[in-house]
């Protein structure tokens, strides 16, 4: 059992703050826990406006249902371990069985883990 409540749920959001801005800015994305810790992962575009806010302020808080986090954003670095376990929960978790069409996805987009506060 993952210590993230709502893991199954579809998506989360995940505000940030506009590195130009200081405003909020929430994003709906997929995400999936981590099994072992409390951290979720997401896959992104590497030239997001949220990659950009999240490289400059890492604080900031992720909802799952009517559950809210405070979060620090980090980039994984491609090939590491938990690189790879994110992108495989990610997959296992949105591609269907003996489908590869997300395979792109898994593979080019930018890995992103948010350690969730307790």
């Amino acid at each position: 059992m993952t210590p993230v409540e709502g893991a199954a749920d579809a998506f989360c959001y995940v505000t940030s703050t506009g590195r130009r801005t200081g405003r909020a800015h929430t994003i709906e994305i997929w995400f999936a826990a981590s099994p072992a810790a409390p951290v979720l992962y997401v896959l992104t575009s590497p030239r997001s406006d949220t990659v950009a806010n999240l490289g400059r302020r890492p604080s900031c808080t992720v909802r799952i249902g009517a559950v809210e986090h405070r979060a620090e954003a980090r980039a994984l670095e491609p090939g590491s371990d938990e690189d790879v376990l994110a992108r495989r929960l990610l997959l296992a978790k949105y591609q269907s069985p003996g489908s590869s069409d997300l395979e792109h996805w898994g593979t080019s987009a930018h890995a992103i883990a948010f350690d969730l506060d307790p």
